[in-house]
């Protein structure tokens, strides 16, 4: 009789055993798949901030090439180049008074 429970005992024992060797070995293979994918997902992150970094300097530039282009010398430039000519006496100053308040 103790023979067939130190039997029953040792067979269970050993099932534990079994048992949480499997359950450690998959908690380990998951933390390794899991750190795995955070690698991938972490490189992508750089690679994205990279890009971004690189179009925000791209936008900078031009930026810079907008008001370079927009400036009253390169128009004045342009201007000449077109044939057109800078008139003093064509130009119309415009106060920004109102006619009505310039009555009171």
């Amino acid at each position: 009789m103790k023979k067939n429970k130190d039997k029953k005992n040792n067979k269970k024992s050993n099932s534990i055993l079994i048992l949480s060797l499997v359950f450690v070995m998959t908690c380990m293979a998951v933390s390794v798949f899991t750190s795995s994918e955070l690698s991938k997902i972490n490189y992508e992150v750089e690679k994205t901030k990279d890009k971004i970094e690189e179009q925000q300097k791209k936008n900078e530039s031009l930026s810079m090439a907008i008001d370079e282009l927009a400036s009253l010398t390169k128009i004045e430039e342009v201007a000449k180049e077109k044939g057109l000519n800078y008139n003093n006496n064509n130009i119309k100053i415009i106060d920004s008074i109102d006619k009505n308040n310039k009555e009171n």
